[in-house]
């Protein structure tokens, strides 16, 4: 089995004087920065738990790796299958539940695919691949719920 090892650097930024002396008087800002990348992500919490809504939080970042997990490796699977796609555009939705204890988890991640293809008999397997995509996904395969794929395929 081949292993691959990613690393990442996450600063908090949200230090306003008192550090996490009170619960709503510390910022929940930070940076996501990815060894040998230029760009900074800048990261937050949900606003519901008194982030900034103008930074990425963990879960959108969730929703946007399964999502782009699975287009990757659609598109691959396009390619072998002789499908050409001209255009991949997801509304990703995901739905998380709070318990009690103010710990969650996602219960359900549906992708919605708008596929563009040159050829229009090949609409049924291009839909098709995308259960294949799912089996595939590195994402998705370390998920414990199942991903739904509610996808929409046209010919140019």
């Amino acid at each position: 089995m081949k292993k691959h090892n990613y690393k990442a650097q996450i600063t908090w930024t949200g230090n306003e004087g008192s550090g996490t002396s009170k619960y709503n008087e510390y910022n929940r800002n930070h940076e996501i920065k990815i060894l040998e990348k230029h760009n900074i992500i800048k990261g937050s919490s949900d606003p519901s738990f008194l982030g900034d809504k103008t930074r990425f939080n963990p879960e959108d970042l969730f929703i946007s790796s399964l999502s782009s997990c699975h287009m990757l490796w659609y598109l691959h699977l396009c390619s072998v299958n002789n499908i050409i796609v001209t255009e991949y555009i997801d509304n990703v939705t995901g739905i998380m539940e709070e318990s009690k204890d103010g710990s969650g988890k996602f219960t359900n991640v549906t992708l919605h695919p708008k596929v563009t293809i040159t050829d229009q008999t090949k609409i049924n397997l291009a839909n098709e691949l995308h259960e294949e995509a799912n089996k595939m996904c590195f994402i998705a395969n370390s998920c414990n719920f199942k991903i739904d794929h509610n996808p929409t395929t046209i010919s140019i």
